[in-house]
């Protein structure tokens, strides 16, 4: 039976790496993986339907709570969308030095994926690039600084990658902690391949042409005329007020994470239902809460809910805890085998692999902010980088702006990579003066 359901996930995992070769969507693989996987376990297993059910349910809570969480945070960044709220930042941007301009990009990118995620922000600067930086070739490095560094932003924050953001409503990290530990690494990630670049970079912006009919942020829900949106700024403060408020509401509440987004999107919905009262129901749909819960990405919640669901049946069926203790006595030391998961997270999706790390290792031995966890949480986060397939902000953009995988490779990948062990150097350095100690 065991051997079976790991086939069957190996098999789900290829089927998500190789979605655009054999063009089926990873999440129909995920969903399918995750539900025979469980399958196979009721009915091969000699424990009774009643503990397995359990079980379930058990795993079934925890990934809700996931789901919940990121619906709502993908609700709040679309409304925040719908009412130009960004355009606030990114329309104050205007030098004209191309090397001043990546510094200001990156930087704006690498603050923005802490407060909204990575994936959001990458659509975002991408769409604020096209009108900065017309020059084809030059706009590729910009897009691929922007990958770097959207990646290294959404590490150090618990709402900013869906990993960290795993991690700590699971309790394996918390989110002052991961805020203090990460962001020096992270920050390094993001600036070692700046520095290469200062001495490196050649070229033009080019000259700007109004081009109205490029998309605008996010591409759906988006108002090309660029005319000013009435509670543009309200909307703006409140989304990122709500959205770093979470951990906050955590911390005072001890109520899972997912309850605070969920009043934050409540506070947002009631505001954006009374900020247009003159228009009628058709016209205000676009900027309220129901209107953004139609454009949020589901399959992607859907992706989560397969993979997690998967995860957990070789969780409870001890495949995990048998691959954990076969990995520490292969290679023995923790710092090597999270550093290969991070790299390999650049080629395969880094939820999975995150999912399978919560279940290798026991809560009770390594416990919340333990180095493992910490480390995790970068690795996992900014190898995606490495390559272009290898993160969410990677393959946004590289559908955006159409990158080659193979000019990415040469290009980009190095730079990445140098930025990725600088942090993760960075990271270990650091980690015995912020060490947390075990409970007594």
């Amino acid at each position: 039976m065991e051997a079976i359901v790991i086939t069957l996930f190996v098999v789900g995992y290829l089927a998500i790496a190789l979605e655009h070769p054999i063009k089926i969507n990873k999440t129909a693989s995920a969903l399918l993986t995750g539900v025979l996987c469980w399958t196979i376990y009721a009915v091969s297993s000699s424990d009774h339907i009643e503990e397995i059910g359990h079980h379930l349910a058990e795993h079934l809570s925890e990934i809700a709570a996931i789901l919940f969480f990121l619906m709502g945070a993908m609700t709040i960044v679309e409304l925040v969308d719908a009412y130009q709220g960004f355009k606030i930042i990114t329309d104050r941007i205007n030098t004209k030095n191309p090397k001043k301009l990546m510094w200001i990009i990156c930087s704006v990118t690498f603050v923005l994926s802490a407060i909204l995620d990575n994936l959001t922000t990458s659509i975002v600067m991408i769409s604020l690039i096209r009108k900065l930086v017309p020059n084809k070739d030059m706009r590729l490095f910009f897009a691929g600084m922007i990958v770097i560094a959207a990646n290294a932003g959404g590490a150090w924050s618990p709402i900013g990658d869906v990993t960290t953001t795993m991690l700590w409503i699971g309790g394996q990290i918390s989110s002052g902690n991961i805020i203090m530990t990460l962001i020096l690494p992270s920050l390094v990630c993001m600036i070692v391949p700046l520095i290469y670049l200062q001495f490196t970079l050649k070229g033009e912006l080019g000259n700007a042409t109004n081009d109205s009919s490029q998309p605008n942020s996010q591409g759906h829900g988006g108002h090309g005329n660029g005319a000013p949106i009435k509670g543009s700024t309200t909307m703006l403060i409140l989304g990122v007020g709500g959205l770093i408020s979470v951990p906050v509401f955590k911390t005072v509440t001890h109520l899972p994470p997912y309850l605070g987004m969920l009043l934050a999107l409540g506070v947002l919905w009631v505001v954006s239902e009374l900020i247009n009262p003159d228009m009628d129901e058709a016209e205000k749909r676009p900027y309220t809460a129901a209107g953004a819960l139609t454009r949020i990405d589901v399959p992607s919640v859907l992706f989560f809910l397969g993979i997690l669901l998967a995860v957990g049946a070789l969780q409870s069926m001890q495949i995990l805890t048998h691959f954990s203790a076969w990995l520490d006595s292969t290679l023995g030391d923790q710092r090597i085998i999270i550093t290969l998961v991070g790299i390999l997270s650049s080629i395969v999706d880094n939820v999975p692999l995150v999912a399978a790390s919560m279940g290798m290792y026991d809560m009770g031995v390594y416990y919340q902010d333990h180095m493992i966890w910490e480390y995790l949480a970068y690795c996992a986060g900014t190898g995606g980088s490495i390559l272009i397939i290898g993160s969410a902000a990677g393959v946004a953009v590289m559908g955006m702006e159409k990158i080659d995988f193979i000019w990415y490779l040469k290009r980009i990948s190095l730079l990445a990579m140098l930025g990725y062990f600088a942090g993760a150097i960075v990271y270990l350095i650091i980690h015995p003066f912020l060490a947390v100690h075990p409970p007594a």
